[in-house]
């Protein structure tokens, strides 16, 4: 497989072309594209300019909308819920933050639950917001149903990454930034490009049996949760997995589990839905609600 090097200026650049050439407004087109720039540089491939074409798709089918009205529709003085109008959720996700880092700079903490969005990039993004305010940070998201609970071999739960952030000074931050299944799907994207097998225990095919073969999930195959069975602990990873879901998208009133809407064109989402596309949860606690903050 051949790879072709770009300078991030050139990458990043073309990034926002994309973004604005799709409608969004300059500022939007900016921070999408910085999203996708900060996954690679990390990094995190699965998750950064590669993802692109499907954001386009997905415009093209009218599921994202470019200059969507965010805005928070409940709210007490420590939590809101934010309805993100369909938009990109490179770009919802980060509002939401902002407005859990304002809650937290006057009363210590601040939580958001997110409905009606779209998939929002790596979740390390949102939960670097609130470390370079000197606070932790949380962020979370639903995501399609890929993966098969414990003993099942039915698509129910997506990855449902979470991110913890905490500064630490003088030091580099610590960024704990994972899927809640054994693999990310992106993972297996990667490997379909470069026509390589998956580890064992990332996947099994729609009989329920592991497979090395990364094609088997859009054969109607499943990812396996974190811990892949249940002799190596696939529960808590199908218990990670619910606790996304219910924060993430029970709270906001966004779809959750089978529900989610899938993050590909030639899927369309279900005819019955439960609540409004996906869903986020993000969070920023002020260190200096513990202890002093320099220390």
């Amino acid at each position: 497989m051949n790879f072709i090097t770009f300078p991030e200026q050139q990458l990043r650049a073309f990034t926002e072309a994309v973004f604005l050439k799709m409608g969004c407004p300059d500022d939007d087109a900016k921070l999408a594209a910085d999203v996708l720039l900060k996954s690679d540089l990390r990094g995190i491939d699965s998750h950064g300019v590669a993802r692109l074409s499907g954001y386009i798709r997905l415009w093209e089918k009218q599921r994202i909308n470019p200059t969507p009205n965010i805005r928070i529709v409940y709210e007490t003085p420590t939590t809101a819920t934010i309805d993100g109008d369909a938009g990109l959720g490179l770009v919802v996700a980060p509002f939401a933050m902002k407005v859990a880092i304002e809650k937290a700079k006057i009363y210590g903490s601040g939580w958001v639950s997110v409905k009606n969005s779209n998939h929002f990039g790596i979740a390390g993004y949102h939960a670097l917001l609130a470390v370079e305010q000197d606070m932790i940070g949380i962020s979370m998201t639903n995501a399609s149903p890929l993966v098969a609970p414990t003993y099942s071999s039915e698509r129910l739960l997506g990855t449902n990454p979470m991110c913890y952030g905490f500064p630490a000074g003088k030091y580099p931050p610590v960024i704990v930034d994972m899927a809640t299944a054994a693999a990310a799907n992106g993972k297996l994207e990667i490997a379909q490009r470069a026509e390589l097998p998956i580890p064992e225990g990332w996947a099994q095919d729609k009989t329920g049996n592991s497979t090395t073969n990364p094609n088997e999930l859009k054969a109607g195959g499943s990812l396996l949760p974190l811990g892949s069975d249940k002799d190596h602990g696939s529960h808590k990873g199908y218990g990670l997995s619910a606790t996304v879901d219910i924060l993430s998208a029970v709270l906001s009133g966004a779809n959750y589990g089978p529900w989610v809407p899938p993050f590909v064109a030639f899927l369309e989402p279900s005819a019955n839905p439960v609540g409004e596309g996906i869903g986020h949860f993000l969070g920023a606690m002020r260190v200096d609600g513990f202890r002093p903050a320099q220390d």
